[in-house]
């Protein structure tokens, strides 16, 4: 069976909660399974029909969440990853790469896992 979920990573990728639920709901060991199984189930239902590249159950679901304290690497990598910002630009060029991650955050819905914030699309 897999060791409980990293709910305080940077990036959660959604497929592992699914794996996971799926793993808790057909273990019958005992009441630590149970609470990390509402925990999931609960955090599923939050996400559902929201959209995303994941079909689960019916329902729809985004792939990938992150952490709001990570959104300024994240926005910096998927530019870099599109071909949006040159990742060979000069060293004497600056970017506001805090502003760009709000810009860029616009597009993404927050969700609150256990007290911390999580963006999604």
């Amino acid at each position: 069976m897999q060791t409980k979920l990293d709910l305080t990573a940077d990036i959660i990728d959604i497929r592992d909660i699914i794996a996971r639920y799926e793993e808790l709901e057909d273990a019958t060991d005992g009441l630590p399974d149970a609470e990390e199984r509402t925990q999931l189930a609960t955090m599923l239902d939050d996400l559902k029909g929201y959209g995303g590249d994941e079909q689960w159950r019916g329902d729809w679901y985004p792939v990938t969440l992150i952490c709001d304290s990570y959104f300024t690497d994240y926005a910096r990598e998927l530019l870099e990853d599109c071909g949006t910002i040159p990742r060979d630009m000069p060293w004497f060029v600056e970017v506001d790469w805090d502003a760009t991650a709000r810009n860029v955050r616009m597009d993404y819905t927050p969700i609150d896992i256990d007290g911390v914030t999580y963006w999604y699309r």
